[in-house]
């Protein structure tokens, strides 16, 4: 008999909805597996059991109220909630031992919408201190570490998400990225993740960032639970400060189920735009695998140039550091607690504080060029390939070895060149598990579409799984 975990986010739903499992009985088994599992994977900062199993009750009591039509979409689903997304009553630290008890007020609109979906949160999912680096190692907690090598990090800002959903312990999980953050857990650890398009899902009503670089999304082991999760989240909230991008008719689970992209016209490119940045021959194995499943299902797959030569990349570079050190300051911390946070965090904030306002205006304002010059470019091709990390799964203790900031952020920008870019743009960006190294350890791959194109990268995503099914592989922890 089919275990409940081995069971995809939209059959569970389909399961409770057809009494084959019940909300109870899916939410006792993910946390079981939570006990056994998360002492190794620490992808866990906060459980939240007696919630989850008060939600999963009064699921039980609504099945048996109504018709199944009226019910919501993913009625006893668990899921979890990233550490940086507030939660009403639950705590919500950060990553941070700063906010070790602090307790907010109200939901986050992405836990809430979930919430309204019918999905169950087990708790909140580990993350690095304020969403800075991508990878997780918090201050007085164990790493998070990959479910296919736990000697290797789950990547972040969204690892604790990824860890818990390619180990099974629950279907998909939310993440946020602010520059890479669900797409580099997802390459890690195996996984859907999808960077939305800025503006599709609301980051109201506290959170978000004033450029909008930091988005809401999801991290599933398959391209429709993604998609499912999305249409949940893509929800219009009235106040929200970037325009809704235009969505087609349709939800995105519906897309993903037709999978029928038509034949498009897919630009590649594997030159880092970072200067002084290789990529593994493991990641670019990857990349030209993808190249050769696109073309076999029809595409016109060409190869096009970096979206910014050497001299913009340093320009990039620069502007981009004065965006997240400013950003780095988005979380208020009391100045006798400021020699509490991690050295990689003072670092960053002490940057943004030597940062004047016109310093910083020149920054968004460049950042504003560079998105109209990169889309504009990249409009000539449907959709974009890329390697989405430079290297494979790095080592725990690789980033932090010496303790040193500066040489940590190297080791961060030889690790992930290629994401950060499109939170500047606000492009929808994919990151599929097409690839595996000679260790059997996950290599992604990145698409890229203009903005409000989520669908079609979805539904492209789908028409790849077809063709490269990942679904029956299983970390050895499983």
């Amino acid at each position: 008999m089919t275990e409940p975990h081995e069971l995809t986010a939209v059959e569970q739903a389909e399961a409770i909805r057809a009494g084959e499992l019940g909300p109870v009985e899916l939410v006792e088994h993910a946390l079981r597996r939570v006990d056994r599992l998360d002492p190794i994977l620490a992808a866990f900062v906060t459980l939240t059991p007696e919630r989850a199993l008060d939600a999963a009750k009064a699921a039980e009591k609504r099945l048996l109220a109504g018709p199944a039509e009226e019910l919501p979409p993913l009625l006893g689903v668990p899921t979890a909630i990233k550490d940086l997304a507030v939660t009403a009553g639950v705590r919500t630290t950060f990553g941070s031992t700063v906010f070790a008890e602090y307790v907010p007020e109200v939901d986050d609109d992405s836990a809430r919408l979930l919430a309204e979906a019918g999905t169950i949160s087990l708790g909140k999912t580990a993350v690095p201190e304020f969403g800075l680096p991508p990878y997780t190692e918090p201050a007085g907690r164990a790493p998070t570490v990959t479910p296919w090598d736990p000697t290797r990090l789950a990547g972040g800002s969204s690892g604790g998400a990824g860890a818990a959903v390619a180990a099974g312990l629950v279907a998909f999980a939310h993440g946020t990225d602010g520059g890479g953050s669900i797409r580099i857990p997802a390459s890690v650890c195996g996984l859907v993740g999808l960077k939305t398009s800025r503006g599709l899902v609301s980051r109201g009503p506290v959170g978000g960032d004033p450029l909008g670089m930091s988005v809401s999304g999801p991290l599933a082991r398959t391209v429709l639970d993604a998609a499912t999760m999305l249409d949940a989240l893509a929800v219009p909230v009235p106040g929200e400060p970037f325009n809704r991008p235009a969505t087609p008719g349709g939800s995105f689970a519906e897309r993903v189920r037709r999978a029928n992209p038509g034949r498009l016209r897919i630009g590649r490119y594997a030159q880092p735009p970072l200067p002084g940045v290789t990529v593994d021959p493991e990641c670019l194995a990857a990349y030209r695998h993808a190249g050769e499943l696109l073309a076999g299902l029809g595409h016109e797959v060409v190869d096009i140039p970096p979206p910014v030569t050497a001299e913009g990349a340093q320009e990039l570079v620069r502007h981009f550091e004065v965006l997240w050190a400013v950003l780095a300051h988005g979380h208020p911390v009391p100045p006798e607690r400021e020699s509490e946070l991690l050295g990689l965090t003072r670092w960053w904030r002490e940057r943004g504080r030597a940062i004047s306002g016109p310093e910083f205006v020149a920054a968004a304002s460049a950042a504003q060029l560079l998105t109209r010059r990169v889309v504009a470019a990249q409009s000539r091709v449907d959709v974009v390939l890329t390697p989405t990390l430079a290297q494979p799964p790095r080592p725990v203790g690789w980033f932090t070895e010496g303790g040193d900031p500066v040489t940590d952020y190297a080791r961060q920008r030889a690790f992930t060149p290629f994401t950060a870019l499109y939170n500047l743009t606000g492009q929808p960006a994919l990151s599929l598990p097409l690839g595996w190294t000679g260790e059997n350890l996950p290599i992604g791959v990145q698409l890229v579409g203009a903005p409000g194109a989520d669908a079609l990268l979805l539904e492209l995503g789908a028409s790849l799984a077809s063709v490269a099914p990942w679904g029956d592989r299983r970390p050895p922890v499983w």
